[in-house]
């Protein structure tokens, strides 16, 4: 069978999708249920419909478009990711794997193919945390990882639930209902950019994910004693600034104690109070992020940071109070799944090269309910997030030809 991509088409595509934003370009701003985000919706369901896909979107709002195989009872194959984009973020995260995997159904019916299985497009909902603050929150939905009693509690800064937002959105219907029957899938593949260096440092166009990091995020409040910054004098002081300074520093010695390349640990939020220069901080919130693809390691290191904690809090004097967020189980890449990935990189002519993914996606909460794979395309300098954020159109028509004979190969397999 041979496979061709219509590069310029799905290139086309990217730039048109890029263009529903709420940021000048070449940024990209698309949050959830926002004007932009529905416009966005209308163009892909558009194009699916084009491809004479069955569409239908659930009470989040995840969209999905079935190719009906030839035996439509069977579990199908999935593919996708999402259209979602941090403030001022680039045109490539996500879009790729949502675009990509239409594209490579579309070559697949040109090229004649017929699936067994039904293979189906999913563009999950708000894989980012930026309006609700919680991350795949989609996915986590579809895989039963977060319950709809917990989800109707989420809000957005101006204090809007997410049922207020998603109704007003013209998303009906409870979120009981979202979660996906067992044996939905038999297996997903996602195509998604690196985000990192590993691809164009070798100089690879794609790579197979072998596994995928799950971070767990800390909500740590310090509360310590303020006053002058004149007139208390520093053997008197119980400053929790410092507290957290400390603390900070402990999440930097735990990770990477460990040894391994893998394990990281980020503070990336410290809001101190009362924020003058001439104030003793008395009370400071730090947001922790620590992420590995082993997660008894991870585990170990949060232990450490707990135990830090405790003698900073001790000897300074300090009070803590701390919120686990969120600390998901890292998720391993499925053998079926990866034997077609690596298969069809050959078949392409490409060799195969294992990495792992250290940023998550919709396909760690898929592994839930289903085996999964992924498959990244390289993009220029590891930059993500960002309006230069840029891979090749030949690098993406690589990627989605080697996706669609691995969802071909996948949907004729028993």
């Amino acid at each position: 069978m041979q496979i061709t991509i219509d590069s310029g088409q799905l290139y086309g595509e990217l730039d048109k999708l890029a263009s529903f934003t709420d940021a000048p370009p070449p940024a990209v701003t698309r949050v959830v249920f926002s004007t932009v985000d529905l416009a966005a919706r209308a163009y892909i369901r558009e194009l699916c419909r084009a491809a004479n896909l069955i569409v239908r979107v659930d009470a989040v709002g995840n969209l999905f478009a079935r190719w009906v195989g030839s035996e439509p009872g069977l579990a199908a194959i999935g593919t996708g990711s999402h259209t979602d984009a941090i403030p001022f973020a680039g045109a490539y995260d996500g879009t790729v794997g949502v675009l990509g995997g239409l594209e490579a159904i579309r070559a697949l019916q040109r090229a004649g193919f017929q699936p067994r299985r039904s293979i189906e497009l999913l563009m999950f909902t708000s894989e980012e945390p930026t309006r609700f603050g919680i991350g795949c929150l989609g996915s986590r939905l579809l895989s039963g990882g977060l319950q709809a009693g917990r989800a109707k509690t989420l809000t957005d800064k101006e204090g809007q639930s997410l049922d207020q937002v998603r109704t007003a959105a013209g998303f009906s219907g409870t979120l009981d209902d979202v979660v996906l029957p067992k044996g939905y899938y038999e297996a997903f593949l996602e195509l998604h950019v690196e985000q990192g260096p590993v691809l164009e440092a070798r100089n690879i166009p794609v790579g197979v994910v072998t596994a995928i990091a799950a971070p767990a995020s800390l909500r740590i409040w310090l509360d310590g004693e303020g006053g002058h910054a004149g007139t208390v004098l520093m053997p008197q002081r119980h400053d929790a600034f410092l507290a957290a300074s400390e603390i900070s520093l402990a999440v930097e010695s735990a990770v990477k104690s460990t040894g391994a390349i893998d394990t990281v640990g980020t503070v990336g939020v410290c809001d101190i109070f009362p924020g003058a220069v001439n104030s003793i901080p008395s009370r400071v919130k730090i947001e922790i992020d620590v992420r590995d693809i082993d997660g008894t390691r991870r585990d170990a290191v949060l232990r450490a940071i707990d135990e830090a904690c405790g003698r900073v809090t001790e000897r300074r004097g300090v009070k803590l109070k701390k919120e686990v967020l969120n600390a998901d189980p890292p998720a391993q890449s499925g053998r079926r799944a990866l034997n077609a990935l690596n298969q069809s990189c050959e078949r392409c002519g490409i060799s195969p090269f294992p990495l792992p993914s250290r940023a998550y996606h919709d396909s760690l909460f898929m592994s839930r309910i289903t085996e999964v794979g992924m498959l990244f395309v390289r993009c220029r300098q590891g930059v993500s997030h960002r309006p230069d954020e840029y891979a090749s159109a030949d690098d993406i028509a690589t990627g989605t030809r080697v996706l669609a004979d691995a969802l071909a190969q996948l949907s004729l397999e028993s």
